[in-house]
């Protein structure tokens, strides 16, 4: 008798689980959906051919990355392997995303790329609310080895590339960073004679460096900075990009998406054109410019390229130096902008003379609405450099 109450109590609670655990099961096509909802903001697609739950893993097989825009166009991605799974209120939390190895040729390209990977990724529940929470974000994202080759001939590779995200505490902006790092160029199989030429007296057959960005992005106002975006090139230079806008919401974002969607699904090329442009423009009014700044730091092209481009003209290195220093006023001249004028000169004479950095800067006294910039550029094209606070410096 007490076998048999004992066998009863199993039975039901292995019938009790066997119909509670699928409440449990993660629902791989919900994932999926979602991840697609948060990727069709920034105008891109996602696809599967199949889902595999296995516990807290699921696997999205045959996997493909296309523009929402354009469904045509779709990159086979292979597998997908996503670890650690978890739901959390509507969304899903996952330790890690792992790519196939990508391997892919065609017309002679071939592009080998492993080690794929994301950490900490957050799908949101709802793409709409406007906030970082409605966002697909991750504290990582790393590539291993990735070369390019044309023929059997390695022309480009990247060692390892590492892409962090961080939020703030408030949940109110998002920094990143991103760095390249054993980045190598091959030119030495260009074959255009003229192009050859240069490359080599220019020296520039093997091309080595790292690229690194760092920034951030405020939602509310949609302010995006830039702080760093350098390219740092042995035995040439470092050439570094900074600016910051703002405007650049998340509403933004998606109603320029749909405009681009808009344009691809006209059939009417020259209609589809000419509203895009128009969108465009609209959106383009919300945007405000903040500041901006190019710097090269040279390390040894400057004087290089001038003795390139003396040889080509029949002249010394110096001869052409000379000349670029006594046209630069004149130049400068014709652009009706005495305030910078002197300041470009300056710097154009001192770089040339000793070849160290040179730093062109762009800071208002406070934010300038692009339809302000564009039309000083078609009424009074000289008030520009004053409107956006234009500096121009050399080795400093």
């Amino acid at each position: 008798m007490r076998l048999q109450s004992t066998r009863q109590v199993l039975f039901a609670s292995a019938a009790a689980f066997a119909f509670a655990s699928p409440a449990f099961a993660l629902d791989g096509a919900d994932l999926l959906k979602k991840i697609n909802a948060a990727y069709t903001v920034q105008g891109a697609a996602v696809e599967a051919k199949s889902i595999a739950v296995k516990g807290s893993t699921v696997i999205f097989s045959g996997v493909t990355f296309g523009a929402a825009a354009d469904p045509s166009q779709k990159i086979p991605v292979g597998n997908v392997t996503l670890d650690g799974v978890e739901e959390d209120e509507g969304g899903y939390t996952i330790e890690k995303m792992s790519f196939d190895n990508v391997k892919f040729a065609q017309d002679g390209i071939s592009i080998d790329a492993s080690d794929i990977y994301m950490t900490g990724v957050t799908v949101p529940a709802d793409t709409t609310t406007g906030k970082l929470d409605s966002m697909l974000l991750y504290d990582e994202a790393h590539s291993g080895p990735v070369v390019v080759k044309l023929g059997e001939k390695e022309s480009f590779s990247v060692a390892e590339t590492t892409t962090t995200m961080t939020q703030s505490e408030d949940e109110s902006t998002i920094s990143f960073d991103l760095n390249a790092s054993g980045f190598k160029a091959d030119l030495s199989g260009v074959t255009d004679p003229k192009t050859k030429e240069a490359i080599d007296k220019l020296k520039v057959q093997q091309l080595s460096g790292d690229l690194t960005m760092s920034g951030s992005w405020e939602l509310a106002p949609g302010t995006l900075s830039v702080d760093e975006y350098a390219i740092d090139l042995k035995d040439v230079g470092r050439l570094n990009m900074a600016f910051s806008f703002s405007g650049y919401t998340l509403n933004f974002i998606k109603s320029m998406q749909e405009a681009v969607k808009a344009q691809a699904a006209n059939p009417n090329k020259e209609q589809a054109d000419q509203a895009a442009g128009l969108a465009m423009l609209g959106l383009i009014q919300q945007l405000s410019f903040n500041s901006a700044e190019i710097t090269f730091e040279d390390a040894s092209i400057t004087k290089r390229a001038i003795d390139y481009a003396a040889g080509e003209q029949g002249m010394t290195g110096e001869q052409l130096s000379q000349t670029i220093k006594g046209m630069v006023p004149l130049m400068m001249a014709q652009l009706n902008v005495p305030e910078l004028q002197n300041a470009v000169s300056a710097a154009v004479n001192a770089y040339i003379d000793d070849p160290k950095n040179f730093t062109i800067s762009a800071e208002p006294a406070k934010p300038v609405p692009f339809p302000m910039i564009m039309g000083a550029a078609m009424g009074a094209p000289n008030t520009i450099p004053q409107v956006l606070g234009v500096t121009v410096t050399a080795n400093e």
